[in-house]
């Protein structure tokens, strides 16, 4: 076999791949058409998330559902974060909270619950006191007060935005696959966490929890919004892509127990590096899982 001929194959069909993903900026004769594919183009374009394999429950040997928090301060998790400010940048480019908030606006995101354990069901409507408020200002209140109609521009509107998602919190399985032979992880569900908007203007807001994605019924949606990837622009990674494959930096707050599924920091206080310490405590304990099934 003519293993150069095979190379260089793989190479051409990764730089096709790279060139496409350039969205015809290459072919385009000016900006309006950036973006615009053909119809054979669009017919070829077959890509699809990949999908999950059917797991037994018999298969699962052993099982841990941990709650994690993404900070969106620390570096690596930025490509969840940005862009924040859409006015100056392509339609293409959007951060993950604007993702899900537009689809679960147009009703193409169903699967929205209240809370992580995904039992109560929540629409659009339920969340708008959640997402935006509306004050008065003084001047305002002096027209109520003289019986006068509230002029327009004494009404502020307070609207949450993505630069105002200070965490990411995800649900996941740990579990050993006892046909495959390996520890494997399955993102369960996500949630936006940004400060509560009625107290958005003090000096340390409550965070809170806006709304929890069940994410394998987002997966299709998340699979076509794309993330910026600092190592090749070129090729940019899905939101799909990069949560399945933890490509972010998460700690785990809370895990199930007979405690009734407490938090770490129910029983670790005031302490931010016992904090930490507990976290890894867990995640380790979950790694070593893996290597004990190994153990005769």
């Amino acid at each position: 076999m003519n293993w150069r001929v095979v190379i260089v194959a793989v190479v051409s069909a990764f730089v096709s791949q790279e060139i496409a993903a350039q969205a015809n900026i290459l072919n385009a004769k000016k900006p309006e058409e950036i973006g615009l594919r053909t119809e054979a183009q669009k017919a070829a374009d077959n890509d699809k998330p990949l999908p999950y394999g059917y797991v037994d429950d018999r298969d699962i040997l052993w099982s841990k559902t941990v709650w994690e928090v993404i900070d969106l301060n620390e570096r690596i998790n930025f490509p969840l974060l940005y862009p924040i400010d859409t006015i100056d940048m392509s339609s293409d480019r959007r951060s993950l909270y604007d993702v899900l908030l537009k689809n679960f606006k147009d009703g193409t995101l169903k699967d929205v619950y209240v809370d992580s354990y995904f039992t109560e069901r929540r629409s659009f409507d339920d969340l708008r006191a959640t997402l935006s408020k509306i004050d008065t200002l003084d001047a305002g209140y002096d027209q109520i007060n003289a019986g006068e109609e509230v002029s327009p521009e004494f009404i502020v509107r307070r609207d949450l935005t993505a630069a105002d998602i200070a965490q990411y919190r995800i649900k996941g399985i740990w579990y050993f696959d006892i046909r495959q032979g390996e520890l494997k992880y399955r993102l369960l569900g996500i949630a936006p966490v940004a400060p509560d908007v009625n107290f958005i203007d003090n000096d340390e807001p409550a965070l809170v929890e806006l709304f929890w994605v069940w994410f394998p019924g987002a997966r299709d949606i998340l699979h076509e919004a794309k993330a910026f990837n600092n190592r090749n622009s070129a090729m940019p990674i899905s939101f799909d892509h990069l949560l399945n494959s933890r490509r972010f930096n998460a700690m785990i707050y809370k895990e199930d127990n007979v405690y009734g599924d407490r938090m770490v920091e129910d029983y670790v206080h005031d302490n931010a590096l016992f904090l930490l310490l507990e976290s890894n405590r867990i995640r380790e304990s979950i790694r070593d899982r893996e290597q004990d099934m190994w153990s005769y």
